[in-house]
């Protein structure tokens, strides 16, 4: 395992317009090993583009963080990972590099999961970056494309190959989205053809699903990802099950507590714009309680971060 992480890590997936700094600290604070940054566009930081560059922002837990890329120029991206290796020396980890982002905006453009249909681009860019990168470079990849195209132990072998320190394998192709079962026995014959760490990735909703995940398919880690949504005590379960030790779950208070907690850390950085960054995040916090579609339908109607606390407080006292 990489030096700066524990034997067997449990990890935050890096998720474009899910993982805020705000929440990282969150999940950090809440047992989580290591975070990294939403999906970040290589080529936008090269041109300067303002939105893209206030993703690297990190929250105060973060003491060590990965900065995930997407692109497909071996020379945009190894370029991007060295700068971003000179500026953020002492508190930046690693550069992962995504290759498993389903999202047909980034797969149109031969980016993200469109690579795994070309091995041997892969292999170039993570060569590329792994030279110009003074720290470890990981790749977070899937299944493969299609069920036409399900060649995640070959890709594995060839960025291992390739100067790859790391692995994340999602145990679903970029066709299955996030749709059916996570192949856990993908994620295990790719763990058996590198001589380097494989984090496993798919359906770890409990604390008994990243157990199953471990013992199935021998992982070095695993990665969370829709189980962290709205739920950051997820990272608490996960280690309390590893251990063998029991978890006592959050109560709806806590849960509530949390939601405002998010939202006050999240709107602390970007005003009350980020009222509407929170909906869907207070959507998955409200999940299964009595009475979430009408607080759903009112936090849609929230334009700022007082009316959204005081939505979360009267909601609170009407479920107590």
């Amino acid at each position: 395992m990489l030096s700066f992480l524990p034997a067997f890590p449990v990890v935050l997936a890096p998720m474009a317009g899910v993982t805020d700094r705000a929440y990282r600290g969150l999940c950090r604070e809440m047992g989580c090993d290591f975070t990294y940054t939403e999906m970040v566009s290589a080529k936008g930081l090269t041109y300067g583009n303002e939105n893209t560059g206030k993703l690297l922002e990190t929250a105060e837990a973060e003491h060590s963080f990965g900065v995930q890329l997407f692109g497909r120029e071996p020379r945009i991206l190894a370029d991007t990972a060295k700068r971003l290796c000179q500026s953020y020396q002492g508190k930046l980890a690693l550069i992962d590099i995504n290759m498993g982002c389903p999202a047909q905006k980034i797969v149109k453009n031969g980016e993200g999961s469109a690579l795994m249909l070309e091995p041997k681009l892969a292999g170039e860019i993570v060569c590329a970056v792994s030279r110009a990168s003074s720290l470890p470079v990981t790749v977070k990849f899937r299944k493969g494309f299609d069920a036409a195209h399900e060649n995640a132990v070959e890709f594995a072998r060839i960025l291992a190959d390739n100067g790859a320190a790391m692995l994340s394998v999602h145990g679903r192709t970029r066709a299955q989205m996030y749709a059916g079962k996570a192949d856990y026995d993908v994620i295990a014959a790719a763990k058996a053809a590198v001589g380097v760490p494989v984090l496993g990735n798919g359906d770890i909703f409990t604390g008994a699903d990243a157990v199953r995940m471990r013992d199935a398919t021998g992982c070095d880690g695993v990665m969370v990802a829709r189980g962290a949504q709205g739920n950051p005590f997820i990272f608490q379960e996960v280690k309390a099950a590893l251990a063998n030790e029991p978890y006592t779950p959050p109560t709806d208070a806590a849960r509530l507590d949390m939601a405002a907690e998010h939202a006050r850390r999240m709107c602390a950085y970007c005003g009350d714009y980020g009222v509407i960054q929170l909906r869907k995040h207070m959507a998955w916090y409200v999940k299964g309680m009595r009475g979430a579609a009408t607080f759903r339908t009112a936090v849609n109607g929230c334009a700022t971060l007082e009316a959204l606390l005081g939505l979360l407080a009267a909601y609170a006292r009407e479920l107590c």
